[in-house]
Parts: structure tokens; C-alpha cells; sequence
């Protein structure tokens, strides 16, 4: 038997990229639960339609059940009663009929009518693997066993909530259809601990097993992956590929117990842990965003200062200046408090929320907008001229930083959802990549303003990967930097990320100012490096 056939690809889900993509945004998610509610109020005008159908039938059945009960004492007393007898005829050839007609009729019309209409707004299969491989997301990133995220006990949480042995078991299945096999041997576990611990599934310990078993020897532990197909046997002697395994795998361990080595020089051993991924940085952009940072040295911390700023003697900053604060040195990233109001907050996800789509990239080769799986967001661009309150965060934008709006880009908003996530990145294009903003005809990105529309309960952080900073989310604050040296040259130390959202719901909105018309508000310098 080949490795191929030791398990069957039992209702596997699509996994090209979701077109949907509900689970990218809180704001398309709460929909969702709106429409669950209007389900379950249906749900429960059928059921009430059923009980009064079903009360009727009952009440039918105990008055025939006192009067058939009389009459068969004494059948030829009880008709000689000429009432009872034109009854009898009577319930015989209209009556039953009309219990019959109430018994077969379809009581679910509405329920089904609204579940019909409902459903083109259900998520689908993509979605679902989406959601499944944002908590597998999570988990990595903030080392969170398969206890902790089963139990619900995350930090922040305001409505825990527990996953049964079918949702530890689908996790566990969306992992191997990835050939995952790392968090398929994880998630396997869990719910296999969840069945031993005598929770009551509609899965059972065999098919449990059975994934386990190959997700372990496809990480190369064939004593464990022996041991648990020895155990599936003991419940299902009869388990046909279970017992293939069982003599495949004692085949191979013979030829390794025979050989020399376990291993022959030209092999490399399997190793266990996490599938290698695109992200070279991975491990440190993990660390930073569960906190695991660089700490400043007591000296670099005195320079960083908060102040009062009146924006260059801008006149509406004068009598009222801006609370600023420093983040970190270099790059100096600065944060502006209270600096959008709650109001401003709810109008622009107001405008903003009928128009959220899953965020796009600039392709550095074509140079034209894409989606990619490294950005997990919803975002929409708001324009300065359709509302007076974008048009005021524009120009508050310009009056604090001294840069010229009109070929910065529109404001983008962005809603993170479950997972929600942007890995590192630069927001400048650099050399190899020359015709990165070559279609806006406005230079290159100089700079970056970032608001927070949002508390976060946990994770959603900014993280700079290459210095180690950290910059937390903070509702009506906003934070600031510039992506190219005064030279024009891009600031590599500018590289940032978005942390995966862990508990909570993330808005943020940003502008990308850009080169062209900076010209005499930030002159270029002659070294590269200034």
C-alpha cells in the first residue's frame, strides 16, 4: 500500500482564495450574526406553528380516546343513541379527513422561504477554511496550545466560548488537506483528549486516529504513529486501512532496524514542528508581536519625549496644540493623541463600511493593485471631497507633518478580523522595484500616517521587525513616520507589520503621502543617509 492510500480525502474544501472573505472583517461579520438572529427568530415561529398544529392533534386524540373508550363498552347501546350514530358517520367521513389534511400540512413554508432567501449570504467553504487557518494563525503566533484556544481562554475575551471535538477535528482536517501536518497532529490530539475525557460527539476515536496516525508518520515518528494504529485496531479489528498501516509501517521499521543507520546519508531525516513558509523574519515578527521585543537601553529611553506641538505655528494648532509623543528613535516614530474624536471615528467607518473589500498590494512587478494571502483586511478609500470630515482629517494631516495632501493618496480604512493580519512589508517601492507607483505619477511613498479608530483587546499591534519596536493600538491616537531619508533614499528600518488580531475587532485608517510636492517643505539633503 502506497503512503497515498493510507487516507482518504473525506470531504475536503476548496482551498483556492476566498472570494467572500467574511472572516477579514468584524464589520462584514457582524451582518452575519444579524442575519443568524433573524434565522433563529424564524426558526422559532416554526417551531411555535408546530406545537399549536401538534396541541390541536392532541386535543383531537383525547376527546376520540373518551369517546371510542365509551362506545366500545357497549357498541350497540352507544349506537342505538341516533346523535351517536349520524357522529360516528360524521367523524368517519369529514372529520378524520380534516385531521388528516392537518397532520400533513407543511408547517416549515415561511422557515424554509427565509433560509432560501437568507442563504446567499451564508459564507462558504473558502470562507470557513479561511476562518480555520486564521485560528491556526493565532495560535502560532502567540504560542497558544490547543487547550488554551479549545477552552477559550484568551486574554481580553469578553464572551468565551468552547470548541467541541467536530470543530478541533475540522481545524485538524483543514490542516491536512494544506499537508499540514504539524497542526493536523495537533489538532487530532486535542480532540482525541476531548473524547477520552468523555465529551459525546457524533466523531468517534477511529476516525480520529486515523488521520492521527498518518499525520505523525508523515512527520516522522513511526513509533508514535505504530502505537496509535495499534490502538485504533483495538476498536476496529477489522479496519482495513488501519491494518495496511499497521504492516507498512512494521515493514519499514524492520528495513531501518536492518540498516546500518535509521537514516542513510543522502536522506534528510523528517523533522517535526511548523511547515516552512515564505517569511524569512517569521520567528522575530512572532516575537515582537506577543510582546518578546527589543528593550531600549535607560539611555536611548531619555531621548524619546512627550511635548505639546503647535504644528509649526500652524494657526489652528496655536491656541489648541496636539499632544505628541515619541515611540522609538530610530526610525523616530511619533504618536499624535486625541487627535480624532469619536464622532469622526463613527462617520468615517460609516462611509467606509458599504464599501470594505479585501485589501489589495501593489504587485512590485506589475505594478498594478492584486490581493495576497500575506494581507488579511478589508479596506476602502474614502476621497477628501465626498464628506467634510475626511476633507478635515486631510487638511489636520497636512498642518501637523508640513507635507502638501494633494498627491498623497486617499485615505484608506481598514477593518482586521479573526487573524487579521499584515505581514512585514514597506510601504516605499524600492530600487528592484521601479515601477511600483509609476501609475499614480506622484513619486515615491515619503511617508506614513497611521490612525487607530479602535482599542484591541489583544494583539493588533504595529511592529517595526527590523529595530524591534512595537506600537500599540489606541482609539482617536495616531502615529507617524517617513519612509525615505531627506535624500529620497528608502529607509530599510521602516519595515513594519500588522499583527494578527487576537481578540478584539481593529480599524485603522492610513494615508501614504507621496514625493511630489514635498519639494520645498522637506528639501533633499546630499548624503544618501540624512
Amino acid at each position: 500500500m502506497t503512503v497515498s492510500q493510507l487516507l482518504p480525502l473525506l470531504g475536503l474544501f476548496s482551498l483556492c482564495c476566498a472570494h467572500t472573505d467574511f472572516f477579514t472583517s468584524i464589520g462584514h461579520m457582524t451582518d452575519l450574526l444579524n442575519t443568524e438572529r433573524d434565522l433563529v427568530t424564524s426558526l422559532k415561529d416554526y417551531i411555535k406553528a408546530e406545537e399549536l398544529k401538534l396541541a390541536q392533534i392532541k386535543t383531537w386524540a383525547a376527546k376520540l380516546d373518551q369517546v371510542t373508550d365509551t362506545a366500545t363498552r357497549d357498541p350497540e347501546g352507544f349506537l342505538g343513541h341516533p346523535v351517536n350514530a349520524f357522529k360516528l358517520m360524521k367523524r368517519l367521513n369529514t372529520e378524520w379527513l380534516e385531521l388528516e389534511n392537518l397532520v400533513l400540512k407543511d408547517m416549515s413554508d415561511g422557515f424554509i422561504s427565509n433560509l432560501t432567501i437568507q442563504r446567499q449570504y451564508f459564507p462558504n467553504d473558502e470562507d470557513q477554511t479561511g476562518a480555520a487557518k486564521a485560528l491556526l494563525r493565532l495560535q502560532d503566533t502567540y504560542n497558544l496550545d490547543t487547550d488554551t484556544m479549545s477552552k477559550g481562554n484568551l486574554p481580553g475575551v469578553k464572551h468565551k466560548s468552547s470548541l467541541t471535538v467536530e470543530d478541533c477535528f475540522e481545524l485538524g482536517k483543514i490542516a491536512y488537506t494544506e499537508a499540514d501536518y504539524y497542526h493536523t497532529e495537533l489538532w487530532m490530539e486535542q480532540a482525541l483528549r476531548q473524547l477520552d475525557d468523555g465529551e459525546e460527539s457524533s466523531i468517534d476515536k477511529v476516525l480520529v486516529l486515523d488521520y492521527l496516525s498518518y499525520a505523525v508518520y508523515q512527520q516522522g515518528d513511526l513509533d508514535k504513529a505504530l502505537m496509535l494504529t495499534k490502538r485504533l485496531l483495538e476498536l476496529d479489528p477489522e479496519h482495513q486501512r488501519g491494518n495496511g498501516n499497521l504492516r507498512y509501517f512494521e515493514y519499514i521499521m524492520s528495513k531501518e532496524n536492518k540498516s546500518s543507520s535509521s537514516v542513510s546519508e543522502e536522506t534528510e531525516p523528517k523533522r517535526k514542528g511548523r511547515p516552512k513558509d515564505h517569511l524569512p523574519e517569521r520567528q522575530k515578527y512572532e516575537m515582537l508581536c506577543r510582546g518578546e521585543g527589543i528593550k531600549m537601553t535607560p539611555r536611548r529611553e531619555k531621548r524619546l519625549f512627550c511635548r505639546y506641538t503647535d504644528a509649526n505655528r500652524s494657526p489652528g494648532y496655536i491656541l489648541s496644540p496636539v499632544k505628541e509623543e515619541d515611540e522609538w528613535d530610530r526610525p523616530h516614530i511619533v504618536r499624535y493623541h486625541e487627535i480624532l474624536s469619536d464622532e469622526e471615528i463613527a462617520k468615517v467607518k460609516e462611509l467606509a463600511k458599504p464599501r470594505l473589500r479585501r485589501a489589495t498590494v501593489h504587485d512590485p512587478v506589475t505594478g498594478q493593485l492584486t490581493t495576497a494571502q500575506y494581507r488579511v483586511s478589508k479596506s476602502a478609500w474614502l476621497s477628501g471631497y465626498e464628506d467634510p470630515v475626511v476633507g478635515r482629517i486631510n487638511q489636520r494631516i497636512q498642518e501637523i507633518t508640513g507635507l502638501d495632501m494633494s498627491t498623497a493618496e486617499e485615505l484608506q480604512v481598514a477593518n482586521y478580523g479573526v487573524g487579521g493580519q499584515y505581514e512585514p512589508h514597506f510601504d516605499f517601492g524600492r530600487k528592484d522595484e521601479p515601477d511600483a507607483f509609476k501609475e499614480l505619477g506622484t513619486g515615491n511613498r515619503i511617508a506614513t500616517w497611521l490612525f487607530y479608530m479602535s482599542d484591541v483587546e489583544a494583539g493588533g499591534a504595529t511592529v517595526f521587525t527590523d529595530v524591534g519596536a512595537a506600537v500599540y493600538p489606541k482609539k482617536g491616537t495616531a502615529v507617524f513616520w517617513y519612509n525615505l531619508f531627506e535624500s529620497g533614499e528608502g529607509d530599510y528600518s521602516t519595515r513594519h507589520a500588522a499583527c494578527p488580531v487576537l481578540v478584539g475587532n481593529k480599524w485603522v485608517s492610513n494615508k501614504w503621502i507621496h514625493e511630489r510636492g514635498q519639494e520645498f517643505r522637506r528639501p533633499c539633503k546630499l548624503s544618501e543617509l540624512e
